[in-house]
């Protein structure tokens, strides 16, 4: 046998085998392409695209721990012992740009657990879609909402600035130059409900800077058809002092809670604060407020973030009782409370 034979019958072999292994030869198909969560910046931190969409999804929220002790400083009724709350706070942000704007939606949920009994039901805090500047839903008025709450106080509304969750539409136009204004309808909540096809309705503008801001509310009570309104200044001294003063007038401050809008008791109440970052971690609230009617409140805490995230805040309280409020609780003169909150935010 010669050489060329050699290498042709070689060939001829290893064709053959090559053919019989084709014939049993598996076909992998190629993998799907993997698409991993990305980071959207467009909103702020935390928010994510939604696999194979282009709406962006923040999930929040915060885990809270709260104990009072001594009087109830919204009844000034003795407490025999501790009370205590424990919530958890669940919030879905979705938000997309659309031809008209931004499209959001945006769900608060809270679960309560007061005195060793669940909350007979959740509460929706927020349930509302916006579009531009658009918004439908339950959240809370805007009369409270619009020109800022009272301050990073635990128990700051003893004296109520407003209506808090409703069903409402409204429209809030935002201009270029730190100025904006709102319009809104509300349905009410418990014990203020509309009664007939006529909303009540709120309006505010406020302009906004650097320096802090200033702006003015007001509502009209469709029920009792009364009004109220509200004036705000914040200013920020420098980047870690700051401070405000709101006052509220309303029409009908002979009528013991008759007024939507206006829940304090007598014409007018103003309320104040100040908030200083005495450190790093550590921030110094102090509030106070008081009602025509005659009740004072006051309340200072100290926010102390223990680790980023867990933030620890003692706060103690008082209250002064008088008039049509010293008298829906049996007559109590003053109210002394100490709290202490732990709160893991997410």
């Amino acid at each position: 046998m010669n050489i060329k034979s050699l290498l042709l019958g070689s060939a001829a072999v290893l064709v053959a085998a090559t053919g019989a292994r084709a014939a049993d030869a598996v076909v992998v198909a190629e993998p799907e392409p993997v698409e991993y969560v990305r980071v959207c910046d467009t909103y702020g931190a935390g928010f994510f695209y939604i696999p194979g969409t282009e709406t962006c999804l923040k999930i929040s929220g915060y885990v809270r721990y709260d104990a009072k002790a001594g009087d109830d400083a919204y009844t000034g009724l003795e407490r025999d012992t501790w009370a205590k709350r424990s919530r958890a706070t669940l919030r879905v942000d979705a938000r997309n740009e659309t031809e008209l704007g931004t499209l959001r939606s945006y769900i608060e949920l809270r679960y309560n657990f007061d005195d060793g009994a669940n909350a007979d039901s959740v509460e929706l805090n927020n349930g509302f879609i916006e579009l531009g500047g658009f918004r439908v839903g339950a959240t809370d008025s805007q009369f409270t909402s619009y020109l800022g709450y009272l301050g990073d106080i635990i128990s700051d509304d003893v004296i109520e600035p407003g209506a808090y969750v409703t069903n409402q539409i409204s429209y809030t136009f935002a201009g270029g130059n730190g100025f904006s204004a709102t319009i809104g309808l509300e349905q009410g909540d418990d014990g203020w409900e509309i009664e007939d096809y006529m909303p009540h309705v709120v309006a505010g503008a406020k302009f906004e800077q650097a320096w802090g801001k200033i702006g003015a509310v007001a509502g009209y009570d469709s029920v009792s058809e009364e009004f109220a309104g509200k004036i705000r200044l914040d200013v920020n001294f420098t980047d870690t002092v700051s401070a405000w003063v709101q006052g509220g007038y309303k029409s009908n401050g002979d009528e013991f809670r008759n007024n939507y809008f206006g829940r304090w008791n007598g014409d007018f109440a103003v309320w104040g604060g100040i908030a200083a970052k005495v450190s790093e971690k550590a921030t110094f609230n102090l509030q106070g407020a008081y009602e025509d009617d005659g009740t004072f409140a006051a309340a200072a805490n100290v926010a102390y973030e223990l680790v980023p995230g867990f933030v620890i805040t003692p706060e103690i309280n008082y209250t002064k009782f008088d008039g049509d409020r010293a008298d829906e609780f049996g007559g109590v003169d003053d109210a002394f409370q100490g709290i202490i909150r732990f709160q893991r935010n997410f």
